[in-house]
């Protein structure tokens, strides 16, 4: 069982350098027991070495890895309580299913009748059950990934370790191992920790995820805090779609308002308190709708649309500095403007989130 207050897993101050290149700087994660843990950030952001170091694979250059309270120096892989899903599901061509599933349990000693045992129960619990005499090249890229997945169970670690594990799928079968990786989570209830560059995955699966760039932790929140309240232009941009919009804060009769576009622009008060000066406004596509008797925050013309089904997608010209590509997105199956045609637009007066510069 986990120590409480200090979370299954804990890094503290941890930095890896590569020779001159500092991979990870100064990360400070905690993740809790039953919790779906997801590390998102672009490509060489340093998130799969983070998992390299809580897994064994690699040795923090400064700072500690806790798994359960134990500091992990010194442990070698083999001797953390954790497991591993990779990208590749890496299964044994030359084995069936079951024996796949085994491997690990015959390594640590358990004998046949309960490996035969945890095998039908795991297989079970990724929906695999009746699979364990097939091999390996007679199941589906989704089939093969479960398998991996219950291979990595079977051991029945505190903590799980997922590296891109659904990067190789294509879309739909993406979106149905989601599903089952959520159900299979909720009933181990183990901690498991997901490393992907892929945001609308980390959203969908995670409790909390923390966004990553440059080595370091650039936030760490449910994924409603993250995606409602990034704390960075960064996060905002790599989090979802948005509209990162120049401005500038002003005060006036102790009243501050954010004018975006000058004169020809908009503007609105801050939900936040914001300095005078320059800024940066972050509106979400979603966040703007038709306006509604005069209450428009702009007028611009559509000078794109891109019909998905249940929602439209447009790209408004304002008529104003920087923001002659304003991205808007209508919900629903109706579409009600087109290219070249004018219409005002309202902005949802808790939408917008200011950074200071």
């Amino acid at each position: 069982m986990s120590t409480g207050g200090d979370g299954l897993i804990r890094l503290d101050g941890v930095r890896k350098e590569f020779g001159d290149v500092t991979a990870v700087e100064q990360v400070d994660l905690q993740v809790n027991q039953g919790e779906f843990f997801s590390l998102v950030g672009p490509s060489g952001c340093g998130k799969t070495t983070t998992l390299r170091m809580i897994s064994g694979f690699e040795t923090p250059t400064r700072g500690s890895v806790h798994i359960d309270g134990q500091d992990m120096a010194g442990v070698p892989p083999d001797a953390r309580d954790t497991n591993l899903v990779f990208q590749h599901h890496s299964l044994f061509p030359h084995m069936t299913v079951g024996e796949n599933v085994a491997y690990g349990l015959e390594k640590a000693g358990v004998d046949a009748d309960e490996r035969e045992r945890y095998v039908t129960e795991y297989l079970e619990l990724v929906d695999l059950d009746g699979y364990e005499d097939r091999s390996p090249d007679d199941l589906s890229g989704g089939q093969q990934q479960r398998v991996a997945l219950a291979r990595a169970l079977v051991n029945e670690p505190s903590v799980l370790l997922f590296d891109e594990p659904l990067s190789s799928l294509d879309r739909k079968l993406r979106k149905q191992m989601q599903v089952e990786l959520r159900k299979i989570h909720e009933k181990t209830q183990g901690a498991f920790f997901y490393v992907t560059h892929d945001q609308e995955v980390a959203m969908t699966l995670s409790d909390r995820l923390a966004v990553m760039n440059e080595g370091r932790i650039e936030q760490v929140g449910t994924p409603e805090e993250i995606y409602r309240e990034p704390a960075s232009e960064f996060v905002a941009d790599f989090i979802g779609d948005t509209n990162l919009l120049e401005g500038q804060a002003v005060e006036a009769d102790g009243r501050t308002t954010v004018e975006v576009g000058g004169d020809a622009g908009f503007s609105f008060d801050p939900a936040e308190r914001v300095s005078p000066g320059e800024v940066t406004v972050s509106i979400r596509p979603e966040d703007f709708r038709l306006a509604e008797n005069g209450d428009a925050t702009f007028e611009g013309e559509v000078v794109e649309r891109y019909f998905q089904g249940d929602q439209t997608n447009y790209v408004v010209d304002a008529g104003a500095d920087g923001l002659s590509d304003v991205q808007v997105v209508m919900q629903g199956r109706d579409s009600p403007v087109s290219p070249g045609e004018r219409a005002g637009f309202a902005i949802e007066p808790d939408a917008p989130v200011v950074f200071e510069r």
